[in-house]
């Protein structure tokens, strides 16, 4: 399976590719698209669009995986970075490719082991998960830290999902605090 992270943002939206096979993670390609801030919001907006919609195209991706934003101290950065957001989040959608969001902690926590991971810690796991020769730049190290995020959370919930089809019994989850009954994923405080 070939999955796509993202990492949106108006100014550089990083993108990630790798590949799953049989539980092993394999790197395929990264980057990150540069949007100039002289243009409109628009243009920039577009700019996003057009280059995920290549990226997409290139590489052919199974699945895709978006980071979540959060409120920060400063709503009118929050708003942008969550409309360059919903731009690569449509952009995905167009596709046909299935969206799988996740939040910064859950990603640092999937990748690193904390969700308190510095960027530099991030880099240098997705280094090392990926055998990489060097270390990965910012955006495009985040972006397939949310592709990694997809893999290790993805196959672990269709685990879960098979023996529940298997034994028709409900499945407790307690590292993650949930409990799985019929398909349904249901949280506990």
């Amino acid at each position: 399976m070939r999955i796509l992270g993202v990492d949106p943002g108006l100014r550089r939206t990083g993108f990630g590719v790798i590949e799953l096979d049989r539980g092993q993670v394999r790197y395929i390609a990264s980057g990150a698209i540069v949007v100039p801030a002289d243009q409109p919001m628009s243009e920039r907006l577009r700019t996003i669009l057009a280059n995920l919609r290549e990226v997409v195209r290139q590489y052919e991706p199974d699945i895709s995986a978006l980071e979540k934003v959060f409120v920060n101290t400063n709503p009118a950065s929050t708003l942008l970075l969550g409309q360059a957001r919903g731009t690569a989040m449509c952009a995905l959608a167009d596709a046909g490719l299935a969206v799988h969001e996740y939040t910064a902690l859950q990603i640092k926590k999937s990748v690193v082991g904390t969700g308190r991971a510095t960027k530099h810690q991030v880099q240098t796991m997705v280094q090392h998960l990926l055998r990489l020769n060097g270390l990965p730049p910012p955006d495009p190290a985040d972006a397939l830290a949310c592709a990694i995020c997809h893999a290790h959370t993805g196959q672990l919930s269709e685990r879960v999902l098979a023996i529940d089809a298997q034994t028709g019994a409900t499945v407790n989850l307690p590292r993650h605090r949930k409990t799985l009954r019929r398909g349904r994923v249901i949280g506990h405080g």
